[in-house]
C-alpha cells in the first residue's frame, strides 16, 4: 500500500495572504471538544521540533475519532493511504496568524506572524518558502 505524506523539509509555510490575524493568535476553545486548531496548536507549541506534520495531523484525527492508542499503527496506515491536506490548509496558517518552520528532518515549530523570527524565516534563502492556502478565491 502506498503511503502519502504531508511532511515538508527545509521549508517555511507563511500565513495565508488573506489571514485576518496580524500576529500569532491562540485558537479559542469552543465548548467541551477541542477544535482542530486547538489540538494542532497545543501539540506544536508545547513540543517544537518534536513532531512532523504527519504526526500532528494523525494525532488530531485520532483524538477527533476517539481512537485508542492500541489502534494507532493500523489507523495511521489507513489514514495516510489517502492523500491528506497539509499544514498549508491548517486553520493555524489560514486564520490564526502562524507560520510553520519545517527543519531538515521534517520536524515542525510554530512561528508567530509579526515576530522577528517570522521575518527571518520568510527571507531565509536556504528554505523553500510557501504560502498557506487562501480562504477565499
Amino acid at each position: 500500500m502506498k503511503l502519502h505524506t504531508t511532511n515538508y523539509t527545509d521549508t517555511f509555510i507563511e500565513a495565508a495572504e488573506d489571514c485576518p490575524a496580524t500576529e500569532g493568535e491562540i485558537p479559542p476553545q469552543k465548548g467541551d471538544k477541542r477544535s482542530v486548531a486547538t489540538i494542532e496548536f497545543e501539540l506544536i507549541i508545547r513540543h517544537p521540533y518534536r513532531y512532523t506534520s504527519d504526526d500532528v495531523l494523525f494525532r488530531v484525527h485520532a483524538e477527533k475519532n476517539n481512537l485508542p492508542q492500541s489502534e494507532w499503527k493500523t489507523a495511521r496506515e489507513a489514514f495516510f493511504s489517502k492523500g491528506q491536506p497539509c499544514f498549508r490548509a491548517s486553520p493555524l496558517t489560514k486564520r490564526y496568524g502562524w507560520g510553520l518552520h519545517c527543519d531538515t528532518e521534517g520536524k515542525i515549530a510554530l512561528v508567530a506572524k509579526g515576530s522577528p523570527e517570522y521575518e527571518q524565516y520568510r527571507n531565509d534563502k536556504s528554505l523553500k518558502v510557501v504560502k498557506a492556502m487562501r480562504s477565499s478565491r
